[in-house]
């Protein structure tokens, strides 16, 4: 079975070396397990999946999380795939699409009923909301997230306005949850969905003056303080039963809600009441050996090669249920 793998990452950043080093794990784990697999590198233009559709291999592997640095474009890449009868593995086009805005999924999210902290697309609604977070409505993985992106109501208009015009990129505000966080990775099997155990980000000697907040440094610079002091834990006390089984429900309420397939995740903050809100749903998420779905699924007791073979299982599942 041939399976290429395809990125976009040019390894210009941490996060794209990390990808690369994603596609390159991916690629061997599938010669492993007995394929044909290689890289495949996109760049702007269509040419590389014009060439991957003459080759007419039996599956695409698709890692691309950004294309040129941005995450957004990444999300046309599952309909540019289908177009040319490409079949491929995790989500469709449709939920890639709707998904790729942080902003159209918590829209969705609320008509549904599902908790989602309240938002503000320029800030104005939430200006005299004492704490909120802005972020990039499309960029993921951290991108664009520093410790100064928590900040009062009123001051998040200015700051939405500024970045909107140094950088194009659009953000907007979001009511900030004090607690904890969670995120839980789900994977589609043969028979169902299976969602892997519950993953919680801790923070370590983080004092009262510092946002307890997985920014950009804690997720990719290695050295520093929040990346070392960031660890994530899968044993509970049993006095966490009931609100685990509620991550776990509202994490199998947005795959369905969003038509969700192959492998996803979804990005939790459980405020100081013990309710859970749902940050984002995450279409894409790293699978990089390290990485936390990786290690949810190590938790689960699967292996890197059994993942891999799983996501490819649901891709061909999926590509027989469109013919």
């Amino acid at each position: 079975m041939s399976i290429p793998v395809l990125h976009g990452a040019t390894g210009n950043t941490p996060d794209e070396r990390d990808t690369v080093r994603t596609a390159l794990a991916v690629r061997d784990a599938l010669v492993s397990l007995g394929g044909q697999s290689w890289l495949v590198t996109l760049d702007q233009g269509a040419d590389s999946l014009d060439t991957l559709a003459a080759e007419q291999p039996d599956l695409v592997f698709n890692l691309v999380e950004a294309i040129d640095g941005l995450a957004g474009p990444a999300a046309a890449i599952p309909k540019a795939l289908a177009r040319r009868d490409l079949p491929f593995t995790g989500c469709g086009a449709e939920a890639s699409w709707v998904c790729r805005s942080k902003v159209a999924q918590k829209v969705r999210m609320r008509s549904a009923g599902l908790p989602t902290p309240a938002w503000s697309q320029n800030g104005a609604s939430l200006a005299r909301a004492p704490k909120v977070i802005v972020k990039s409505i499309t960029e993921h993985a951290s991108i664009g997230i520093e410790q100064s992106s928590v900040m009062s109501g009123r001051r998040a208009v200015q700051f939405i306005a500024d970045r909107m015009a140094q950088t194009g990129d659009p953000h907007f505000a979001e009511a900030f949850v004090d607690g904890r966080e969670f995120a839980l990775s789900l994977l589609e099997t043969d028979d169902d969905l299976r969602v892997l155990p519950p993953a919680e980000t801790l923070f370590v000697g983080y004092g009262d003056d510092v946002h307890h907040i997985v920014d950009y440094d804690a997720k990719w610079v290695e050295d520093s303080h929040g990346y070392q002091n960031t660890p994530r834990r899968f044993d509970f006390p049993e006095a966490d039963d009931a609100l685990l089984e509620e991550l776990q429900r509202l994490a199998r309420a947005c795959w369905d809600l969003f038509g969700l397939s192959g492998y996803a995740r979804i990005d939790f903050r459980v405020d100081d009441t013990g309710q859970p809100w749902i940050l984002e749903v995450n279409t894409n998420p790293c699978l990089a050996p390290d990485a936390g779905f990786m290690a949810a699924a190590a938790e689960a007791g699967l292996t890197f090669e059994a993942v891999i073979a799983k996501i490819v299982s649901a891709g061909l599942r999926t590509t027989k249920k469109a013919a």
